[in-house]
Protein backbone atom coordinates (compact mmCIF):
# COMPACT_ATOMS: atom_id res chain seq x y z
CA UNK A 1 0.00 0.00 0.00
CA UNK A 2 1.29 3.48 -0.88
CA UNK A 3 0.21 6.67 0.89
CA UNK A 4 1.25 10.02 -0.60
CA UNK A 5 1.63 12.97 1.79
CA UNK A 6 2.79 16.56 1.18
CA UNK A 7 6.48 16.07 1.89
CA UNK A 8 7.14 12.42 1.23
CA UNK A 9 5.79 9.03 0.26
CA UNK A 10 5.07 6.23 2.74
CA UNK A 11 5.27 2.61 1.64
CA UNK A 12 3.58 0.07 3.90
CA UNK A 13 4.60 -3.55 3.36
CA UNK A 14 4.39 -6.45 5.79
CA UNK A 15 6.94 -5.60 8.49
CA UNK A 16 8.29 -2.60 6.53
CA UNK A 17 7.48 1.13 6.36
CA UNK A 18 9.70 3.96 5.16
CA UNK A 19 9.50 7.49 3.86
CA UNK A 20 11.81 9.46 1.60
CA UNK A 21 11.99 13.23 1.26
CA UNK A 22 14.35 16.11 0.59
CA UNK A 23 16.31 16.75 3.78
CA UNK A 24 18.24 19.81 2.58
CA UNK A 25 17.50 21.62 -0.66
CA UNK A 26 19.65 23.98 -2.73
CA UNK A 27 20.47 27.51 -1.55
CA UNK A 28 20.61 30.77 -3.54
CA UNK A 29 23.84 31.55 -5.39
CA UNK A 30 25.29 34.62 -7.10
CA UNK A 31 28.20 34.06 -9.51
CA UNK A 32 30.08 35.82 -12.27
CA UNK A 33 29.34 34.78 -15.85
CA UNK A 34 31.83 32.17 -17.05
CA UNK A 35 32.39 30.69 -13.60
CA UNK A 36 30.81 27.61 -11.97
CA UNK A 37 27.61 27.52 -9.94
CA UNK A 38 27.00 24.66 -7.50
CA UNK A 39 23.83 23.48 -5.80
CA UNK A 40 23.35 20.64 -3.32
CA UNK A 41 20.25 18.54 -2.69
CA UNK A 42 20.20 15.90 0.06
CA UNK A 43 17.49 13.22 0.09
CA UNK A 44 16.75 10.45 2.56
CA UNK A 45 16.94 6.74 1.81
CA UNK A 46 14.34 5.20 -0.46
CA UNK A 47 14.53 7.72 -3.30
CA UNK A 48 14.50 6.42 -6.88
CA UNK A 49 14.76 9.34 -9.31
CA UNK A 50 16.12 12.85 -8.66
CA UNK A 51 15.75 15.51 -11.34
CA UNK A 52 17.44 18.92 -11.52
CA UNK A 53 15.57 21.65 -13.39
CA UNK A 54 16.74 25.07 -14.55
CA UNK A 55 13.90 27.54 -15.08
CA UNK A 56 11.51 24.62 -15.38
CA UNK A 57 13.60 22.67 -17.90
CA UNK A 58 15.14 19.30 -16.86
CA UNK A 59 18.93 19.53 -17.17
CA UNK A 60 20.15 16.46 -15.27
CA UNK A 61 18.66 13.24 -13.91
CA UNK A 62 20.08 11.03 -11.15
CA UNK A 63 18.95 7.44 -10.73
CA UNK A 64 19.51 5.52 -7.50
CA UNK A 65 20.44 2.45 -9.54
CA UNK A 66 22.39 3.98 -12.46
CA UNK A 67 23.78 7.23 -11.09
CA UNK A 68 23.83 10.54 -12.95
CA UNK A 69 22.45 10.68 -16.48
CA UNK A 70 24.08 13.76 -17.98
CA UNK A 71 22.62 15.00 -21.28
CA UNK A 72 23.94 18.59 -21.43
CA UNK A 73 27.69 19.32 -21.36
CA UNK A 74 27.41 22.36 -19.10
CA UNK A 75 25.39 20.52 -16.43
CA UNK A 76 27.25 17.81 -14.52
CA UNK A 77 27.05 16.41 -11.00
CA UNK A 78 28.95 14.90 -8.14
CA UNK A 79 27.28 12.53 -5.69
CA UNK A 80 27.93 11.90 -2.01
CA UNK A 81 26.49 9.31 0.37
CA UNK A 82 26.58 9.71 4.15
CA UNK A 83 24.62 8.71 7.23
CA UNK A 84 22.41 11.75 6.61
CA UNK A 85 21.34 10.52 3.17
CA UNK A 86 22.28 10.93 -0.46
CA UNK A 87 23.52 14.31 -1.75
CA UNK A 88 23.47 15.29 -5.40
CA UNK A 89 25.59 18.34 -6.30
CA UNK A 90 24.59 20.06 -9.52
CA UNK A 91 27.49 21.86 -11.22
CA UNK A 92 26.70 24.44 -13.91
CA UNK A 93 29.83 25.13 -15.95
CA UNK A 94 30.55 28.35 -17.85
CA UNK A 95 27.47 30.06 -16.46
CA UNK A 96 25.59 32.42 -18.76
CA UNK A 97 23.29 35.34 -18.09
CA UNK A 98 20.39 33.21 -19.35
CA UNK A 99 21.04 30.66 -16.57
CA UNK A 100 19.72 33.15 -14.01
CA UNK A 101 16.48 32.04 -12.42
CA UNK A 102 14.99 29.09 -10.56
CA UNK A 103 17.07 25.98 -9.85
CA UNK A 104 14.91 23.12 -8.64
CA UNK A 105 15.62 19.71 -7.10
CA UNK A 106 12.72 17.33 -7.66
CA UNK A 107 12.36 13.81 -6.27
CA UNK A 108 9.73 11.47 -7.64
CA UNK A 109 6.48 11.76 -5.64
CA UNK A 110 8.04 14.05 -3.01
CA UNK A 111 7.88 17.79 -2.44
CA UNK A 112 10.49 19.61 -4.56
CA UNK A 113 12.93 22.23 -3.27
CA UNK A 114 14.30 25.21 -5.15
CA UNK A 115 16.71 28.14 -5.02
CA UNK A 116 17.60 31.03 -7.28
CA UNK A 117 20.73 31.57 -9.35
CA UNK A 118 21.88 35.08 -10.23
CA UNK A 119 24.52 35.23 -12.96
CA UNK A 120 26.21 38.63 -13.13
CA UNK A 121 28.50 40.14 -15.76
CA UNK A 122 31.68 42.03 -14.91
CA UNK A 123 32.00 44.66 -17.63
CA UNK A 124 34.69 47.26 -18.39
CA UNK A 125 35.51 50.44 -16.47
CA UNK A 126 37.60 53.34 -17.71
CA UNK A 127 38.52 56.99 -17.30
CA UNK A 128 39.62 58.54 -20.57
CA UNK A 129 42.75 60.27 -19.22
CA UNK A 130 45.21 58.77 -16.76
CA UNK A 131 46.52 62.23 -15.82
CA UNK A 132 45.06 65.73 -15.87
CA UNK A 133 46.57 69.12 -15.18
CA UNK A 134 44.25 71.31 -13.10
CA UNK A 135 44.80 75.01 -12.47
CA UNK A 136 43.91 76.97 -9.36
CA UNK A 137 40.16 77.81 -9.10
CA UNK A 138 39.45 75.63 -12.14
CA UNK A 139 36.39 73.36 -11.99
CA UNK A 140 36.97 70.03 -13.71
CA UNK A 141 34.72 67.17 -14.76
CA UNK A 142 36.05 63.63 -14.59
CA UNK A 143 34.09 61.07 -16.61
CA UNK A 144 34.06 57.38 -15.67
CA UNK A 145 32.46 54.93 -18.09
CA UNK A 146 31.23 51.41 -17.23
CA UNK A 147 30.21 49.26 -20.21
CA UNK A 148 28.57 45.84 -20.47
CA UNK A 149 27.54 45.05 -16.89
CA UNK A 150 24.72 42.99 -15.43
CA UNK A 151 23.19 44.22 -13.26
CA UNK A 152 24.08 47.92 -13.53
CA UNK A 153 27.08 48.53 -11.24
CA UNK A 154 27.04 50.72 -8.16
CA UNK A 155 29.43 53.60 -8.91
CA UNK A 156 31.34 55.45 -6.17
CA UNK A 157 34.34 57.80 -6.15
CA UNK A 158 37.33 58.08 -3.83
CA UNK A 159 40.13 60.57 -3.40
CA UNK A 160 43.27 59.68 -1.48
CA UNK A 161 41.51 56.66 0.12
CA UNK A 162 38.45 58.67 1.24
CA UNK A 163 34.98 58.40 -0.30
CA UNK A 164 33.69 61.49 -2.08
CA UNK A 165 30.24 62.74 -1.15
CA UNK A 166 27.58 61.58 -3.62
CA UNK A 167 26.44 65.16 -4.16
CA UNK A 168 29.68 65.76 -6.08
CA UNK A 169 28.91 63.34 -8.91
CA UNK A 170 26.02 62.27 -11.14
CA UNK A 171 25.63 58.75 -12.53
CA UNK A 172 23.41 57.82 -15.48
CA UNK A 173 22.50 54.25 -16.39
CA UNK A 174 21.17 52.69 -19.59
CA UNK A 175 20.34 49.19 -20.78
CA UNK A 176 21.16 47.73 -24.17
CA UNK A 177 19.20 45.22 -26.21
CA UNK A 178 21.55 42.45 -25.05
CA UNK A 179 20.41 42.79 -21.43
CA UNK A 180 23.68 44.39 -20.34
CA UNK A 181 23.89 47.76 -18.61
CA UNK A 182 26.09 50.81 -19.13
CA UNK A 183 26.77 53.59 -16.64
CA UNK A 184 28.34 57.02 -17.01
CA UNK A 185 29.45 58.84 -13.88
CA UNK A 186 30.60 62.48 -13.96
CA UNK A 187 32.52 63.90 -11.00
CA UNK A 188 32.71 67.68 -10.68
CA UNK A 189 35.18 69.33 -8.31
CA UNK A 190 37.66 72.13 -7.72
CA UNK A 191 41.07 71.04 -6.46
CA UNK A 192 43.46 72.78 -4.13
CA UNK A 193 46.17 70.14 -4.36
CA UNK A 194 47.31 67.22 -6.47
CA UNK A 195 44.99 64.25 -5.92
CA UNK A 196 44.51 60.71 -7.14
CA UNK A 197 40.84 60.12 -7.98
CA UNK A 198 39.42 56.60 -8.17
CA UNK A 199 36.17 55.48 -9.75
CA UNK A 200 34.83 52.19 -8.37
CA UNK A 201 32.18 49.90 -9.89
CA UNK A 202 30.69 47.12 -7.81
CA UNK A 203 28.21 44.24 -8.16
CA UNK A 204 27.42 41.50 -5.65
CA UNK A 205 29.38 38.73 -7.42
CA UNK A 206 32.66 40.70 -7.44
CA UNK A 207 34.94 39.97 -4.47
CA UNK A 208 36.31 43.51 -4.81
CA UNK A 209 35.06 46.50 -6.82
CA UNK A 210 36.66 47.15 -10.18
CA UNK A 211 38.44 50.51 -10.27
CA UNK A 212 39.91 53.12 -12.62
CA UNK A 213 42.12 56.02 -11.51
CA UNK A 214 43.23 59.42 -12.71
CA UNK A 215 45.96 61.63 -11.26
CA UNK A 216 44.95 65.29 -11.17
CA UNK A 217 48.09 67.46 -11.02
CA UNK A 218 47.36 70.79 -9.35
CA UNK A 219 49.19 73.78 -10.78
CA UNK A 220 49.26 77.04 -8.80
CA UNK A 221 48.48 80.00 -11.05
CA UNK A 222 51.42 81.93 -9.63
Amino acid sequence: VVYVFTDCVFFFLPGLAFCYSIINGPTNATVLAGSEARFNCTVSEGWVILIWLSNGNPVLTVSSSQGALETLDRFTSQNYTSSNGFTSELIIHNTQLSDSGKIECSVQQAKSSFAFLSVQVNGSLSIKNSTLTVKENETVEIVCEALGWAPAPDITWMTNDSFIDKSRYVTQQSQGSNGLHDALSILTLTLTDTEILTCLADIEALPNPQNATVTCIFVNST
